[in-house]
């Protein structure tokens, strides 16, 4: 039986025609978005590089913090390589120089990793709220191959999660100006995608932060063993974690809510210039979430213990062999000019190698 405020057939043409035939403000956010893909690609590579290594080490000495490490740092690298083609796309008005089928694996491996990485940051407080509220316990609780085994069912369920983006027709860049997944009018099952998103992957993911945080603040505040600089520094750690998600993440959700409910609203949902007041501040807010994949190896490997020492175990041992180099450089030129005294005056070969450095026998010709 059909609703008596049905909108009348002439209308909804009208209202749909009204929002195919408005245009978005491409050109204010053309700047802004390449500058920002472009800071991040910067900060973000070498930082996730570095620490997929580091986190590496860890794996293999059965940390179980490491597992989780390694996977968010994969996880944002992989969402990272994503970015240049959204800056050339942007940088180029909007149009997608490729085909469908690699708009829809750029945008399946973009929104994807997105929330595997948000879920991942959620592990990581999880295992962190372990190890300190349930010190003694934990040690039960905490192992490598659950570790494993929960960071390879997170990109499972996400992954599949996700599939519709291959189903969805703002991926096929075929029909029309070549638009990859720009937001367009809305339909039931995006309109639902979005609500999912909203709920699942921002509201848990952010209770979960919040709740393990404050209680690994709480517990140790009253440890009476730590130093007031160590309590310090688990407290900024605990409330950059909490702030970071906020700010890189909240903006893009809201939006997604707000376009998710002006769905049931067909007169707002169709309207121009609504259309064009929202598209300027969606895609920044979807650029800014792309911040949290650079922060994340600062914020979260730089404050474990053990990979700080594994870095300074890494620049020590690299200082050491600069030095070891240069040593061997002025014992080979020390021998060079040696050779050239008169063979009464110089030493013997045996003699001579007892003036080099131990380190740098049988590195030198």
């Amino acid at each position: 039986m059909r609703e008596l405020t049905e909108t009348p057939v002439g209308v909804t043409d009208m209202n749909q025609t009204a929002a195919v035939n408005c245009t978005p403000p491409y050109a204010e956010d053309r700047v802004p978005l390449v500058v920002l893909y472009s800071i991040v690609v910067i900060i973000g590579l070498p930082a996730n590089v570095t620490t997929v290594y580091l986190t590496f080490l860890q794996v293999r000495r059965k940390n179980v913090l490491g597992v989780y490490l390694l996977s968010l740092s994969l996880c944002d690298l992989t969402y990272l390589c994503t970015l240049p083609l959204w800056a050339v796309y942007v940088n180029g008005g909007h149009q997608w120089p490729w085909s469908s089928v690699a708009c829809k694996v750029t945008g399946y491996v973009f929104f994807n990793n997105m929330y595997i990485s948000i879920f991942l940051l959620c592990c990581v407080s999880i295992d962190r709220y372990v190890a300190v509220v349930y010190a003694a316990e934990s040690r039960g609780l905490r192992h490598q191959r659950l570790a494993i085994l929960v960071s390879c069912l997170i990109c499972v369920v996400v992954g599949l999660g996700h599939t519709p983006v291959f189903t969805m027709p703002e991926g096929d860049v075929a029909r029309g100006q070549r638009r990859c997944f720009e937001p367009g009018q809305s339909t039931l099952m995006v309109t639902g995608f979005n609500y999912a998103r909203f709920c699942i992957g921002f509201c848990i993911p952010l209770v979960i932060l919040i709740c393990t945080n404050r209680a690994i603040l709480t517990n140790i505040q009253a440890s009476p063993g730590l130093r007031p600089s160590q309590k310090e520094r688990v407290r900024y750690l605990a409330v950059a974690v909490v702030v970071l998600f906020l700010v890189c993440f909240t903006p893009y959700h809201i939006i997604l809510l707000l376009r998710a409910v002006t769905y049931h609203f067909p007169t707002l949902r169709d309207s121009c210039p609504f259309q064009q007041h929202i598209y300027t501040p969606y895609t920044i807010s979807l650029g800014l979430s792309t911040f949290n994949s650079a922060i994340n190896p600062i914020l979260y490997v730089l404050s474990s213990d053990n990979i700080r020492k594994e870095m300074q175990r890494g620049i020590m041992g690299l200082r050491d062999h600069t030095v070891l180099q240069h040593r061997c450089t002025d014992s080979s030129q020390h021998r060079m000019h040696n050779s050239k005294v008169s063979s009464e005056a110089a030493p013997t070969q045996e003699e001579d190698r007892t003036r080099e450095p131990t380190e740098c026998r049988g590195q030198n010709p």
